[in-house]
């Protein structure tokens, strides 16, 4: 019986990344606003509170899938010689991947028992940390897409016009860490934050889940 390449295996695990948060944000519908009021909260937190708990399911396994694209991204950047920059993709995975977790609890916390305990500051007050914590993820979301653009130009992986467009991917993830204002597109909870820099990230794993795709993997005696 042939044993499977993991190595190559796992370089899928970031169109599965894709793949599933599509799935799980569709599944969890229109998230109320910071300044959404305590019935919003509580309505729509009970309304939905199955499926936001299946969404939050998804995106716990799917967290897993993130961590296994920056591991092959780590191993394809490690056998180009750019270790480096490999290590920087474990490490911006990792930090975006506790963020996510944490707002992935934050959410099924709420739909579970906190927004219909009759305590609607402690509601509010945690639907507004899951917002900002949104914004913050995006200076590692940033840091991962740069990993992977510098890395894999240094290695020469990537032609000079795909870095430019990673250059430009890496410029507007860390955009996505300033939008505070009060309200309208640059607020944490406005059409950037939901879906601009959202749908930059996931288009530039794909990318580069295409690239390592491409290359054929090293065997691994460690896999």
């Amino acid at each position: 019986m042939s044993t499977p390449n993991w190595d190559r295996l796992w370089r899928t695990a970031g169109i599965q990344f894709v793949v599933f948060f599509v799935i799980a944000c569709v599944i969890y519908g229109h998230l109320p606003g910071v300044s959404a009021s305590a019935d919003a909260l509580v309505g729509f937190y009970t309304a939905y509170r199955t499926r936001i708990l299946i969404a939050a399911a998804l995106l716990g396994l799917n967290v897993l899938n993130l961590m296994w694209f920056a591991a092959a991204l780590r191993n394809t950047l490690a056998d180009a010689g750019k270790d480096g920059w490999g290590a920087a993709a474990t490490a911006s995975s990792a930090a975006f991947g506790a963020l996510f977790l944490l707002l992935i609890a934050i959410g099924a916390a709420l739909a579970y028992s906190i927004a219909d305990s009759g305590n609607p500051t402690l509601a509010s007050g945690l639907n507004a940390l899951g917002w900002a914590l949104l914004v913050l993820s995006s200076f590692p979301r940033a840091m991962l897409i740069m990993s992977g653009a510098f890395g894999l130009w240094r290695a020469g992986l990537i032609s000079n016009a795909l870095f430019a467009v990673g250059v430009a991917a890496v410029v507007l993830g860390v955009l996505g860490g300033t939008t505070w204002l009060s309200g309208g597109f640059w607020a944490p909870d406005g059409a950037y934050s939901r879906f601009v820099s959202p749908i930059i990230g996931l288009v530039w794993v794909l990318i580069v889940s295409r690239v390592l795709l491409a290359r054929s993997p090293a065997t691994r005696a460690g896999w």
